[in-house]
């Protein structure tokens, strides 16, 4: 019976799971493999699971962290991105390519707090409650998250004088 709960359960959620991990680590690869991998932690507990969709999202901020920590290291950050948009020049689709990046440039923690209380839409209260931590410090790690988002997405304005150089 467990088995058949935990299968259309998986139908019916799999698509929000794997937006989720997406975010978390901005890689399609990457977000199967935790999606993956919290399910199988949650099959093993599936009779004890009360709220399956808190569970499951908790078990892949802890994985995610938990994967960030033993590799995180060895990841090769570079400076140019690969070409973005489609062969139609979508804006969209080149906004959101643009908005992924800066979301990978953030600490593991601080994105996992802008996807659940953003994406998510959750609370301060339910994030703090499924990251283990204080409302105090999902506002800090919001805050300065939006902060450097905001920094990499709008570019300073130049003034008068730096454009008068550029042209000449």
């Amino acid at each position: 019976m467990a088995d058949e709960g935990f299968r259309e359960f998986v139908q019916l959620r799999y698509g929000e799971l794997l937006r989720t991990a997406y975010l978390l680590t901005g890689s399609t690869h990457a977000a199967e493999d935790l999606v993956q991998s919290a399910l199988l932690k949650a099959y093993r507990r599936w009779d004890q699971v009360d709220e399956p969709m808190a569970y499951l999202r908790r078990a892949l901020v802890n994985q995610r962290t938990s994967v960030w920590r033993r590799i995180g290291s060895r990841e090769l950050l570079t400076g140019v991105l690969p070409e973005r948009g489609r062969a139609d020049g979508s804006a969209a689709h080149a906004e959101r390519d643009e908005l992924m990046a800066a979301l990978a440039e953030l600490p593991v923690r601080m994105r996992a707090v802008l996807v659940l209380r953003y994406w998510e839409d959750m609370s301060e209260a339910d994030t703090a409650a499924l990251m283990g931590c204080s409302a105090g410090s999902v506002k800090s790690q919001a805050s300065r998250g939006l902060a450097r988002l905001r920094e990499v997405l709008r570019p300073e304005p130049r003034r008068a004088g730096d454009v008068a150089e550029v042209i000449a």
